[in-house]
C-alpha cells in the first residue's frame, strides 16, 4: 500500500514538473523558410516575410542594381562580398536588403535572409554552426549598427568578416547597415594624436575596409523625393498635391523614402483606404 501511495505521488510531482517546464520549441526548417531571426541562442523563423516590392524603391537605382548583382552571385554559389549600407536614415538600406533576398527567393533563387541584432555580434559563432552544413545561401542583416568608443564589439565583428578564428562560413555574408560610413565614430581630435594620428584613424577605418561593397545612401533631393511619392501614388492609387508633400518634408526636417511613405500613409488614411 505504501510503495503504491508513493508511486503516486512520484507521478502527481513527475506531472507538476513537466507543467512548469517551457514547451521545447520545434527547430525552424532551415532548409525551406524564407527568413529568420536570431536571437542569440536560437533561430526564429519570420513568418509572412513580405518586405515593400523592389519595383517601389525609387531613387536608389546604382544601389539597387549593385545589390541584386552581389546576391544573386552569392545565391547562385559564386564569390560575393559582405556588404555595408551606409548613410543618411528612411533613405532605403534596410528596406532594400530585405526586398532584394525576396525578389531573388520570388525567382527561386535558394537564399535565405537572418535577422541578428546588433547586440548579438559575440554570438556568430553559435549562429555560423548552426548554419555552416546547410546547403544555401545565408544574408545575416545586422540593421542599424553603431559602436562607442572603447567597446569589443568592432574587433569581434573584424575577426568575423575576415582572418579571424570565428571567421564566417563560406555560405554566409553580411549584409549591415549603419548611419555613419565608417561605422565606428571619427572625431577632429584623431588628428592631433600626438603619438601617431594615422593608426588611430586607420584603426577606425579597418572594419568598413572589411567590407568588399559599401553602398552610400544620400538625402534625397526634392526631385527624388516627389518621385517617391509620385510611384507609392501611382502604385496605390492617390492624388498628391506637390506643394503639400514638400510642406510634409519640411516639417520633418528632411526628405526621406520613410517621411515619402509616411505622407502616403496619410492621404490613403484621408481617403479611407488601406494599404497592403
Amino acid at each position: 500500500m505504501r510503495d503504491e501511495q508513493t508511486t503516486r505521488a512520484l507521478e502527481r510531482i513527475a506531472n507538476a514538473l513537466e507543467r512548469l517546464s517551457p514547451a521545447v520549441q520545434d527547430a525552424p526548417a532551415l532548409e525551406s523558410g524564407s527568413a529568420f531571426h536570431w536571437n542569440g541562442q536560437q533561430l526564429v523563423a519570420v513568418d509572412n516575410f513580405e518586405p515593400i516590392g523592389l519595383d517601389l524603391l525609387t531613387a536608389i537605382e546604382r544601389q539597387k542594381e549593385k545589390l541584386w548583382v552581389n546576391s544573386e552571385r552569392f545565391a547562385d554559389g559564386f564569390a560575393a562580398h559582405d556588404v555595408l549600407l551606409w548613410g543618411s536614415r528612411g533613405m532605403g538600406k534596410s528596406a532594400l536588403s530585405k526586398s532584394v533576398i525576396r525578389a531573388l527567393q520570388q525567382k527561386h533563387k535558394n537564399i535565405v535572409l537572418v535577422e541578428v541584432g546588433a547586440d548579438q555580434l559575440a554570438s556568430l559563432p553559435d549562429l555560423f554552426a548552426k548554419l555552416q552544413n546547410i546547403d544555401r545561401a545565408f544574408v545575416l542583416f545586422i540593421d542599424d549598427i553603431g559602436f562607442d568608443e572603447g567597446k569589443a564589439a568592432p574587433r569581434i565583428l573584424r575577426s568575423v568578416l575576415e582572418g579571424g578564428a570565428a571567421s564566417r562560413p563560406e555560405n554566409i555574408r553580411l549584409y549591415v547597415t549603419s548611419n555613419r560610413r565608417h561605422i565606428l565614430p571619427r572625431h577632429m581630435s584623431e588628428q592631433e594624436d600626438p603619438i601617431n594620428p594615422r593608426d588611430v584613424i586607420d584603426d577606425k577605418l579597418a572594419l568598413s575596409d572589411r567590407f568588399g561593397l559599401r553602398l552610400g545612401f544620400h538625402a534625397a533631393s526634392q526631385e527624388d523625393y516627389l518621385a517617391m511619392i509620385a510611384r507609392y501614388g501611382e502604385v496605390h492609387g492617390l492624388d498628391y498635391d506637390p506643394q503639400e508633400a514638400l510642406t510634409w518634408a519640411k516639417q520633418r526636417g528632411h526628405r526621406s523614402g520613410r517621411v515619402a511613405w509616411q505622407f502616403i500613409v496619410e492621404l490613403a488614411g484621408r481617403a479611407g483606404k488601406k494599404l497592403s
